[in-house]
C-alpha cells in the first residue's frame, strides 16, 4: 500500500495534483475540505459545527477530523494507497495518522510540500474564487487560511523531516512538469 501526504498552504496546487496523483497509482484520495465541504452541503450536524469553525477563518479541532479522516479510511478496505490532502495539519494530528495507519499495519510512506510564494498563492486563489466561488476564498479569509499555515500547519514538516519521509516540490510552473517532478519522488520510494 501507497500512503502519501500532499502539503502546502492553500493554492498551493494539492487539489489538481493530488486528481493528477490518484489517476496514476490509483489512490484513494482523502480530503479533509472535501470532507468538510460534503457535510457542510448536507447540513449535518458535523458541518454546521465545522462551517462555524471554517467561518471563523479556524482550522477544525484535531478530534472532529480524525474522527471523520478515519471514517472515511473504514469506508476504502481494499484501497491500493491513499493521498492524505489537507491533512495532518497539527502534530497531533500526523501522530494520529501514524497510529490510525498502524493498526493496519501501514505508514506514511512519503509527505511531499509544495512550495509556492505568497504572490503566486495570492494571485492562483482569486483566479479559483472567480471559477468556483468557494466561500473560503474571499480575502479576508484567504489571510487568515494563509497565516494559519505558516503559523501552525507548517510545524508539521519537521516532524516527517525527523523521519526521513519529506521531499519538497517547487509548486510553481506548469502542471505537468509538477505532475512529472511528484512521480520522482513517489517511484524513489
Amino acid at each position: 500500500m501507497l500512503n502519501l501526504v500532499l502539503f502546502g498552504p492553500p493554492g498551493a496546487g494539492k487539489g489538481t495534483q493530488s486528481e493528477n496523483l490518484i489517476n496514476h497509482y490509483q489512490l484513494v484520495h482523502v480530503s479533509t475540505g472535501d470532507i468538510f465541504r460534503a457535510h457542510i452541503k448536507n447540513q449535518t450536524p458535523l458541518g454546521q459545527q465545522v462551517s462555524q469553525i471554517l467561518a471563523d477563518g479556524k482550522l477544525v479541532t484535531d478530534d472532529i477530523t480524525i474522527a471523520m479522516l478515519e471514517e472515511e479510511v473504514k469506508q476504502n478496505p481494499q484501497a491500493k494507497g491513499f493521498i492524505f490532502d489537507g491533512f495532518p495539519r497539527t502534530v497531533p494530528q500526523a501522530e494520529a495518522l501514524d497510529a490510525l495507519l498502524a493498526t493496519k499495519n501501514e505508514k506514511i510512506d512519503a509527505v511531499i510540500a509544495l512550495d509556492v510564494t505568497q504572490e503566486e498563492l495570492t494571485r492562483r486563489i482569486a483566479e479559483r474564487h472567480k471559477i468556483t466561488n468557494r466561500p473560503d476564498d474571499n480575502a479576508d479569509k484567504l489571510v487568515k487560511r494563509i497565516e494559519e499555515y505558516f503559523t501552525k500547519t507548517i510545524l508539521v514538516l519537521p516532524y516527517y523531516e525527523a523521519q526521513g519521509k519529506l521531499d519538497k516540490v517547487n509548486g510553481i510552473g506548469e502542471i505537468d512538469r509538477i505532475f512529472a517532478d511528484l512521480c520522482k519522488v513517489v517511484d524513489g520510494i
